[in-house]
């Protein structure tokens, strides 16, 4: 596998800019109906005027840079992903600060993460020039998309995917990256609210060997029938154990997860290869040692969490990724215990790593590490 790691100068991100071709739309979305858009803006479901593409040819290698009109793929019915499920995306977001100016989060790290992807899942790996290119080639083109209300920001997806139409179980010969971006508003509207977790102790989210640290579209099909079963069981989300062992806690279906002990020690489960290395999660153990906060990564236990809420060693527990930043748990359910988190409010470190971390994204507060990359 060939990538590049670096942190790219504000100089060399013009050039890697101006390789792609903007191939402006026809039909822009007039203005009035944009700024509707962004006065309610809802996850996912509306998406700004151009993405950013790039194609791949195993005998060619990355062509044809470009941004063009959003609309839909055209797919002969034998593209392999269809078939075989060869394709990965990323996650992440960009933040309008109060002068105007547009950034992003640890780009860096977003863009060595979706390498490690694609080499698990045997597709071409994409620079870390050719990603962060790619994203602010985007966010300048639709850059009146990036919304400026309170915690309001432009979800960026980039993703991969095989492109080439044929049946056989091999790694394709033609692939597509593309980036797509839709304008988001905060995940929780009206406050910050603990969330009810199910631990699920029949099925797993991926096992040793597998692609569970990948962040490929297969994991998240396999957590559905478990997040359904967590709602059925009154909780707004499910948390999956090892398959080793079915004993320690690994990941939420979409976020990492982390326990403060009554020490005042932050807690997460070790990376073992089955469960995403989170930009949010690492991000999170670096504030909190800055903080003075012993930060562990090892694997942890369910019955110690179990046994910790009962007995107050177990202070605060919550739940990490791009979507929602840091998300406070006041419960945690599971077919033979039912435990409040605290006294069910949202733990005040929860709350101060919270902060700071939106303080960053947002530009409200210092960014000490120099997290953030200028955009437009």
């Amino acid at each position: 596998m060939t990538t590049t790691s670096s942190s790219i100068l504000p100089s060399e991100l013009e050039d890697l800019v101006a390789l792609f071709d903007v191939r402006g739309t026809d039909t822009p979305t007039p203005d009035a109906e944009r700024e509707a858009a962004l006065a309610s803006p809802r996850f996912g479901t509306v998406f700004t005027d151009h993405m950013a593409r790039i194609s791949w040819r195993q005998e060619d290698g990355w062509l044809d840079r470009r941004i063009e009109k959003y609309g839909p793929l055209q797919l002969d019915p034998a593209t392999a992903v269809l078939h075989y499920a060869q394709e990965i995306f990323e996650g992440m977001k960009a933040y309008r600060h109060d002068d105007g100016s547009v950034w992003t989060f640890r780009p860096d790290a977003n863009a060595a993460r979706f390498a490690r992807s694609a080499h698990r899942l045997a597709l071409p790996a994409l620079s870390v020039e050719d990603f962060v290119g790619s994203i602010a080639a985007l966010v300048r083109t639709d850059a009146a998309w990036v919304p400026s209300g309170e915690d309001s920001s432009l979800y960026l997806r980039p993703f991969m995917f095989a492109s080439e139409a044929f049946l056989g179980v091999r790694p394709a010969a033609e692939v597509e990256y593309l980036v797509i971006a839709s304008p988001v508003g905060p995940y929780f509207a009206g406050g910050v609210k603990p969330v009810s977790i199910w631990v699920d102790e029949e099925y797993h989210r991926a096992g040793p060997g597998g692609t569970g640290d990948a962040k490929y579209g297969g994991n998240y099909a396999a957590s559905l029938l478990p997040q359904q079963l967590a709602a059925d069981n009154g909780c707004d989300q499910v948390c999956f154990l090892d398959a080793a062992t079915n004993t320690h806690l690994e990941e939420l279906g979409g976020m990492n997860v982390f326990v403060v002990m009554d020490d005042g020690s932050v807690h997460t489960p070790e990376l073992t290869g089955s469960f995403l290395e989170g930009v949010t999660r690492s991000s999170i153990l670096r504030l909190a040692t800055d903080r003075g906060h012993e930060a562990v990564e090892r694997r942890i236990p369910l019955t110690e969490v179990v046994e910790g809420l009962a007995d107050g060693t177990v202070r605060e527990i919550f739940a990490c990724g791009t979507a929602a930043v840091v998300t406070p748990v006041g419960r945690l359910l599971g077919s033979t215990f039912d435990r409040q988190v605290g006294d069910g409010e949202p733990g005040a470190l929860t709350m101060e790593i919270r902060e700071q971390l939106t303080g960053i994204q947002y530009g409200r507060v210092a960014d000490p590490h120099g997290w953030m990359r200028r955009l437009a």
